[in-house]
């Protein structure tokens, strides 16, 4: 059995800007100031913890009642903004076909490991098709450090399926250095693919067990399963 945990920005999907237009849109409006995650870095981190940056850029503290109000708008604004063409709006090379071989193959569970929250997961990748192909995950309700979601997820899968592999046999995919680090706590192996906004070589100084440039090679990604 083995658990495949894929992030979603950057190594399945790329929005084209609509993730971050969505919440700079519902900032001003639940908070009043204009441009609001601008300089709060993106890439690699969970919803709750861009929030929380903003917050301290703008000497902001957490409200549960004003970030729900933010949640519900920015769902809104992302749902309705996937709509709009965005020119670097893409499905990332190697997909779906990889997640199509995946599933196909005997003892492959795959699921989520990502900041976003549950509901704009569901809106970025419904937009591409991808989101049935997953029955589990981590998320950006569950925890503002993503270094703890692992966790979350194999609970989930031991929910679902009743197992509970080796962590040798939990795979963590993503593009930034948070998601390698996010693995080593637990032991999960660590596949880095340089599909956002770090390079092969930035990659590379982390020390993944596995590293691509992007996933378009679909055997050679899945014989890497094959031979653990």
């Amino acid at each position: 059995m083995k658990i495949l945990l894929f992030d979603i920005d950057g190594t399945l999907v790329h929005t084209g800007g609509s993730g971050k237009h969505a919440m700079e849109v519902a900032f001003e409006e639940v908070y009043g100031i204009t441009d609001g995650l601008e300089s709060v870095l993106l890439a690699g981190q969970t919803d709750p913890k861009i929030l929380l940056d903003a917050f301290a850029k703008h000497g902001l503290t957490w409200n549960d009642e004003q970030v729900e109000r933010f949640k519900q708008r920015y769902f809104i604004h992302l749902a309705e903004d996937m709509q709009q063409p965005r020119p670097k709006r893409r499905i990332m090379p190697g997909f779906p076909q990889l997640l199509e071989a995946l599933r196909q193959k005997p003892g492959m569970h795959l699921g989520l490991l990502t900041g976003n929250w549950i509901r704009g997961a569901e809106i970025k990748l419904a937009h591409f098709g991808l989101w049935p192909y997953f029955e589990f995950g981590a998320f950006g309700d569950d925890e503002t450090d993503r270094n703890k979601l692992v966790p979350h997820a194999l609970r989930r899968a031991k929910e679902k399926f009743s197992i509970q592999p080796n962590h040798d046999a939990v795979y963590v995919i993503g593009d930034t250095p948070r998601d390698i680090h996010c693995a080593r706590p637990h032991g999960a192996v660590a596949i880095a693919v340089a599909t956002g906004e770090y390079s092969v070589e930035q990659l590379r100084a982390e020390k993944p067990d596995f590293l691509f440039a992007d996933l378009s090679d679909v055997e050679k990604v899945v014989e890497i399963f094959r031979a653990r």
